[in-house]
């Protein structure tokens, strides 16, 4: 592990704690006033965690096009766990993702108290209840952001995306918007390969990368820039062509 992981790893925990303390606080405030915390203050209070783990990793964020500012469907493409960190901290909102991450160390937490939206992708039964609770989301005003193909890629290609998840918005009339996600590394003059500069599909977390090399790996870079870029919002008549039309913006998005 090199000096800069390990400095990083300590501030990260730091981070992580004042997390789980601010929770405390909102959960308490909630309870003085006889209810629940609610999904739109988990979806607050998880941008402002996740601003806070963003800065202690080195990651910073670049924000292009607009910002959803009510409730829609986000689909993006897929490269890391960190996607639902580097969004987060960009837009309050949901997050589908799936059902191992729960089980993850303090990492699972975080995500269950923020109300993200856990299924096991090899269930339909699965799946549809996700459909169920995306919906509730939505209608709480709360954006929810999914990654309709199914798993994270080293970022050479958007693949397929899968329809069934698109169903919420087509129910409740909303937009969907495309979100194209990319990752500069800023140390270029170093690698993360024998004789190669470090590249985005070094950050990437795909295959059969495990996840705490990965994170090491990630804390000793320089750092890099996480660039979130957003496509015009469109309504669709069914899922089917809500998903190959989203597909294609967001490859149109990455391309650019």
């Amino acid at each position: 592990m090199s000096l800069r992981a390990a400095r990083r790893g300590v501030v990260l925990a730091l981070a992580i704690l004042a997390c789980f303390l601010r929770y405390g606080f909102l959960r308490m405030a909630a309870a003085l006033q006889g209810r629940t915390v609610t999904p739109r203050e988990r979806a607050a209070w998880m941008q402002q965690c996740n601003r806070l783990v963003i800065a202690s990793m080195g990651i910073r964020c670049r924000v292009e096009g607009t910002l959803p500012q009510d409730a829609t469907l986000i689909a993006a493409n897929h490269l890391s766990y960190l996607d639902i960190v580097i969004a987060s901290a960009a837009i309050p909102c949901a997050f589908v993702a799936k059902h191992e991450i729960a089980g993850w160390p303090v990492f699972g937490s975080l995500g269950t108290l923020g109300g993200t939206i856990f299924l096991d992708r090899a269930s339909r039964i699965s799946a549809w209840d996700a459909v169920d609770r995306m919906a509730q989301r939505l209608s709480q005003r709360v954006p929810v952001l999914f990654f309709p193909e199914g798993t994270s890629t080293d970022g050479s290609e958007v693949i397929r995306f899968h329809s069934t998840l698109f169903e919420p918005a087509i129910e409740l009339g909303l937009p969907v918007t495309p979100l194209a996600i990319f990752y500069l590394p800023h140390d270029r003059n170093s690698s993360t390969r024998k004789g190669s500069e470090l590249q985005e599909k070094d950050l990437c977390w795909y295959g059969d990368d495990l996840f705490f090399p990965h994170l090491l790996r990630v804390l000793g870079v320089e750092g890099f820039t996480a660039t979130l870029r957003f496509g015009q919002p469109e309504h669709f008549a069914d899922r089917q062509t809500a998903a190959w039309r989203t597909h294609d913006a967001v490859a149109t998005l990455r391309a650019e």
